[in-house]
C-alpha cells in the first residue's frame, strides 16, 4: 500500500507541474468576406445569383454571418476606352433574415433577376457593396467554358486502397489561352490551364480519399475562368488541401478581387495599389458551368 501511495503521489506531482500557456494573438480588424461565385447554366432562363457575406473573427473562431447596407450588380460591355455607355443593374437583398445570403431583391419595383442571355464574352460584371461605412468594388468579365466529354470511374489508387479514381475528359477550346476550375464536390476544387494541351482533348484523373461510398451519386462540374480567377483558385487549392475546403480561412491571406474603395474619387485605381491594406477577402466571378453526374461503383 505504501509503495502504491508513492506512485500515486508521484503521478499527481507530475501533472501538477504542468503550466497553462496562454497565447496572445494580435487583434486584427474584422474583414468582410465575399463568396460571390456565380455559376451560369445556359439552359436556364436566369443566373442563380447567391452571394454570401461573412466577417472574419479571431484566429480560433468561426467566421460570422454579416449583413450589408446595400449590394448591387451592374453589367454591360465597355467601349474601346474601358467606359460604359450603358449598364443594367440588379439590386440584391438578404434572402432571409440573418442568413448573409444576398439574392435579386424580390420586393423591388421591377424584376431584378439577371437573364443568362446577358452572360456573353466581353460582358463585364461589377459588384458594389456598402458595409459598415465602407464601400467595396469588384469587377470581373464573364468566363465561358467547354462541356465535359466523358466522366468515368477508374481502377487506380493514389495513396491507399480506399482511393476512388474519377477520370475526366474534355476538349480545350482552340486558338486562345483557356483556364478551367473543376468542382469535385465536398469543397474540393482543381484549377487547370491549357498550356500543354491547347486545342486538344485532355484527360486527367482525380482521386477521392474516402469521401464517397459505393452507390453514391456525385456531381462534377467544369467552370470557366480568366487568368486572375485561375490564379486565385490555384493558390487557395494549394493552401487548403488538408484544411477542409477553399471557402475556409486560408493559412495565409489570399487576396481576391474585392477592393475597399472608400473615399476614392477615381474608380480607375480600384485595385488599391496605393492602399495595400484596404481590401475584403473572397472573390466575385461570373462563370459558365457544365455538370455531369457519376454513380460510384
Amino acid at each position: 500500500m505504501k509503495k502504491a501511495f508513492y506512485y500515486i503521489l508521484a503521478f499527481l506531482t507530475f501533472f501538477s507541474c504542468e503550466d497553462v500557456v496562454e497565447v496572445n494573438l494580435p487583434k486584427t480588424e474584422p474583414r468582410l468576406i465575399v463568396n460571390g461565385l456565380l455559376r451560369v447554366d445556359k439552359s436556364q432562363e436566369f443566373i442563380d445569383v447567391r452571394i454570401e457575406m461573412k466577417e472574419t473573427t479571431g484566429f480560433f473562431e468561426e467566421n460570422t454571418i454579416t449583413q450589408v447596407e446595400s449590394a448591387v450588380i451592374a453589367y454591360g460591355i465597355p467601349n474601346e476606352f474601358g467606359e460604359f455607355t450603358e449598364l443594367a443593374f440588379s439590386s440584391l437583398a438578404e434572402e432571409s433574415p440573418n442568413t448573409g445570403i444576398y439574392v435579386p431583391d424580390p420586393n423591388f419595383s421591377s424584376d431584378q433577376r439577371i437573364r443568362t442571355t446577358a452572360a456573353e464574352p466581353s460582358v463585364v460584371f461589377i459588384l458594389q457593396i456598402s458595409h459598415k461605412d465602407k464601400n467595396y468594388y469588384a469587377r470581373t468579365e464573364y468566363a465561358p467554358t467547354v462541356p465535359i466529354d466523358d466522366l468515368e470511374q477508374g481502377d487506380n489508387t493514389l495513396f491507399n486502397e480506399d482511393d476512388i479514381e474519377v477520370i475526366v475528359t474534355f476538349t480545350d477550346a482552340p486558338e486562345v489561352s483557356n483556364y478551367y476550375v473543376f468542382d469535385f464536390g465536398f469543397g474540393n476544387f482543381q484549377a487547370l490551364e491549357d498550356q500543354f494541351f491547347q486545342g486538344q482533348q485532355f484527360q486527367f484523373s482525380y482521386f477521392y480519399d474516402g469521401n464517397v461510398n459505393e452507390g453514391q451519386n456525385i456531381a462534377i462540374s467544369i467552370l470557366g475562368a480568366d487568368q486572375e480567377f485561375y490564379n486565385y483558385m490555384d493558390l487557395l487549392v494549394e493552401q487548403t488541401q488538408d484544411t477542409g475546403g477553399v471557402f475556409q480561412t486560408p493559412i495565409a491571406t489570399v487576396r481576391g478581387n474585392v477592393f475597399d474603395i472608400t473615399g476614392l474619387d477615381n474608380i480607375d485605381i480600384f485595385d488599391n495599389v496605393e492602399r495595400p491594406d484596404e481590401y475584403a477577402l473572397g472573390y466575385f466571378a461570373v462563370v459558365q458551368e457544365f455538370s455531369e453526374n457519376l454513380t460510384i461503383q
